[in-house]
């Protein structure tokens, strides 16, 4: 059993920054890549970024070079750095255990992004 506890999301302005941070408590066995999610209003929820337990990483083109997923292993901690913010980008964003998708995978709760003037 492991648990993802988010914090860093809220309110930002179009261009502005936000870092999320997700932290795993529980068992860690489970834990090798994680990834972050996001699903706006009326739409599927569709990776962000991924990153593997060695640091490499995966980005969806709408994102790349303004998120930036990073992780501290000994924190247990993943973090996705937000930068150049956009509305589009408003969604509630979740952490996950795993490269991709499966039963086994754990989810954040989900914290709200809301980038608007």
């Amino acid at each position: 059993q492991v648990q993802l506890v988010e914090s860093g999301g809220g309110l930002v302005q179009p261009g502005g920054s936000l870092r999320l941070s997700c932290a795993a408590s529980g068992s860690a066995l489970s834990i090798n890549a994680m990834g972050w999610y996001r699903q706006a209003p009326g739409k599927q929820r569709e990776l962000v970024a991924r990153i593997t337990r060695g640091g490499g990483t995966d980005y969806a083109d709408s994102v790349k070079g303004r998120f930036t997923i990073s992780r501290d292993n000994a924190k247990n901690t993943v973090y996705l750095q937000m930068n150049s913010l956009k509305p589009e980008d408003t969604a509630v964003y979740y952490c996950k255990t795993g490269w991709g998708t499966s039963l086994g995978d754990y989810w954040g709760q989900g914290t709200q992004v809301t980038v608007s003037s």
